[in-house]
């Protein structure tokens, strides 16, 4: 049975005589419905489907994010321990050569008071400018480190390219932070 079928045989019908009392007219009815399944088939394939598709990868690219950021936090968490480390092993040297320095003056002190005075004076100021260049070297290393780790995690995180001119200025504002 056709649907011109159908359709003249449900104004003739019971369901006709329904319809006609409360004013609805079946054949707009079933063309509205079937225009209305058109449409949404149509709105889901070309509209609804691509911006669900581009929510799900804005999702991906914001967990992705906040992954390189945790990483880079916990890099920089090494980092840090890795300074504090050198740091520590630094000043137990420092302690050794000074130790080990006025063990040999007393030894020379014996010998010749002010040569032994001399050489031991000698001894530390090379240790300490020795400790202090080695500490500012890895304060600088540090700084260097840490600039790179919010330079790449920035990039990560705003998902953009930064210029070499943008990296640089986010370097520099970094070290300047760390250094206050």
């Amino acid at each position: 049975m056709s649907l011109l079928h159908f359709l003249a045989a449900a104004d003739a019908g019971p369901v006709g005589e329904i319809a006609k009392t409360f004013g609805a007219n079946i054949p707009a009815l079933i063309a509205n419905a079937i225009s209305f399944v058109l449409v949404a088939l149509i709105l889901k394939k070309w509209a609804i489907g691509p911006i669900q598709k581009a929510l799900e990868d804005r999702r991906a690219n914001i967990a992705q994010g906040l992954a390189d950021a945790t990483r880079a936090r916990e890099d920089l968490a090494v980092a840090h321990q890795k300074a504090q480390d050198l740091l520590a092993e630094t000043g137990t040297q420092t302690h050794r050569i000074m130790e080990e320095s006025r063990v040999a003056a007393a030894r020379v002190a014996e010998i010749e008071t002010q040569k032994a005075i001399a050489a031991a004076a000698d001894i530390i100021a090379k240790a300490r400018h020795s400790n202090e260049a080695e500490l500012a070297r890895l304060k600088a290393e540090l700084r260097k480190e840490f600039g790179r780790l919010v330079v790449a995690a920035s990039m990560e995180v705003t998902g953009k390219i930064l210029t070499l001119e943008d990296q640089k200025r986010l370097a520099e504002e970094t070290q300047r932070q760390i250094a206050a």
